[in-house]
């Protein structure tokens, strides 16, 4: 949620990101609230955002196929643009976008679709969409798959059907995570990416010692933690340990587990302090004045960037902790549309999430916003930045790739159980065995 020089090969995110959608597979972030009180929060709060209709040239509530509601939760300003942009083109009604900051939507999303939900809504591949097709909340979309399959690859196909083997997702933009840094600060004192865990505590000593933060970090927001769980886990464990633990299948108490949260602890003083009361754009907007050194976030770290300084934003894939799995995993999150099983106008909605599947929308979306990348293999990538052609190629050449851990999970366990057990961490973070019992008993409870 980023840019470059002209990729002339069309890039597909690899048949491996389909690995774990058999049974599950591995989904984060982002004013009118979308039915304020369907999301628990103050009614008053519905005027923050901008709700009007929008309607495209050509369309109207009252002609062709009526108005169609959108929850979105691209709350912050570049992905609202960009929507707003792609739903101009939708000349067969209108469309009502209902904007909710991306947290509350994310938390509440299971009472919003067993209440009164919009008829189309933004989430994400694997798992997390998988779950709510199960529970009867979703629309099966088979038929608009039918009509727009062939601009998809088989991979995020995949990603788009549950378990009973229908699709009940649109693909849109993707984006992998990395460790971010700016180029010309580790030009002007001689900084190299790091390939090891060792080399990378070096250059945090090295960074600590040249008077910058190392290591930019927030979680106030409660989901940026995961992304560093994740690619700890994946590299001290392995992608196939780290989805069985997602899923329910492996102890919170294992011996693997500690072993992640002890080399997270010993890299905790290269960390920003305070990261509990600080947002990701806060600690995005550390990295862009060159306040702290290095930033592992998604791709979408460049809409803190102002535009003249994107071109100075560069990454390296998180280094190899142990080798028997080296730096074969990232984390690149898939964000779509589900069309809600209560959808009033069903024709609006499936004509809308077809438009938005399309390449013409799609190159609209990654031209508008800096950290996206298109999922529709014949979208024009003429266009992408530097650091969008890199991140395609790091995408295409992992061997496993996952949503994120909360969408690789059940939303009530990455909820009610992830985002404080994680949060209580990185408050305390030598409380490591009570807290891993606590998550163990929890996760117990939930995965029945």
């Amino acid at each position: 949620m980023d840019h470059r020089p002209p990729l002339t090969r069309h890039v597909s995110i690899p048949s491996s990101i389909s690995s774990s959608s058999s049974g599950s597979m591995p989904l984060s972030r982002r004013s009118l609230f979308l039915g304020a009180a369907a999301f628990g929060v103050p009614a008053i709060l519905a005027g923050c955002g901008s709700d009007a209709p929008s309607t495209a040239p050509g369309g109207s509530s009252s002609g062709g196929l009526g108005t169609v509601t959108l929850g979105s939760n691209a709350s912050d300003e570049v992905p609202k643009k960009s929507l707003e942009a792609q739903i101009k083109a939708f000349t067969q009604g209108a469309v009502k976008v209902n904007t909710v900051d991306h947290n509350t939507f994310q938390e509440n999303i299971n009472r919003y679709l067993r209440g009164t939900p919009d008829d189309v809504f933004t989430w994400f591949a694997g798992y997390r969409m998988q779950f709510f097709a199960e529970q009867g909340l979703a629309l099966d979309i088979s038929d608009v798959w039918r009509d727009i399959g062939g601009d998809f690859s088989q991979a995020f196909k995949d990603q788009s059907t549950g378990v009973d083997g229908k699709q009940y997702f649109v693909p849109s933009t993707y984006y992998p995570w990395a460790v971010f840094y700016r180029k010309s600060v580790w030009e002007e004192k001689g900084y190299q990416p790091p390939k090891t865990l060792d080399e990378l505590t070096a250059l945090a000593k090295k960074m600590k010692a040249d008077g910058l933060i190392p290591i930019a970090f927030a979680d106030k927001d409660g989901w940026p933690a995961m992304g560093t769980f994740d690619i700890l886990n994946m590299r001290t464990n392995g992608y196939d340990f780290h989805v069985q633990l997602m899923q329910g299948k492996q102890s919170w108490t294992d011996p693997k587990v500690r072993q992640v949260f002890d080399t997270w602890r010993g890299l905790m003083e290269y960390h920003q302090p305070a990261a509990l009361g600080r947002t990701w754009q806060e600690a995005a907007q550390s990295l862009a004045q060159k306040k702290t050194g290095m930033y592992l976030l998604g791709m979408f770290v460049a809409q803190q960037f102002p535009e003249a300084d994107r071109d100075d934003l560069d990454f390296f894939t998180f280094p190899e902790i142990n080798p028997a799995y080296g730096t074969d995993s990232i984390d690149a999150p898939i964000d779509g549309y589900m069309v809600s099983a209560k959808a009033k106008n069903v024709d609006g909605a499936k004509a809308l999430i077809k438009l938005l599947a399309q390449a013409s929308s799609q190159n609209i979306a990654t031209g508008l916003d800096p950290g996206t990348l298109a999922s529709n293999s014949k979208a024009d990538t003429s266009g992408y930045s530097a650091l969008q052609k890199r991140g395609a190629e790091l995408v295409s050449q992992a061997k496993h790739i996952a949503q994120f851990l909360d969408r690789d999970t059940r939303p009530d366990f990455a909820s009610t159980v992830m985002i404080p057990s994680l949060q209580s961490f990185v408050g305390k973070p030598d409380e490591i065995d009570p807290l891993l019992a606590s998550i163990e008993k929890q996760k117990a409870t939930i995965f029945r």
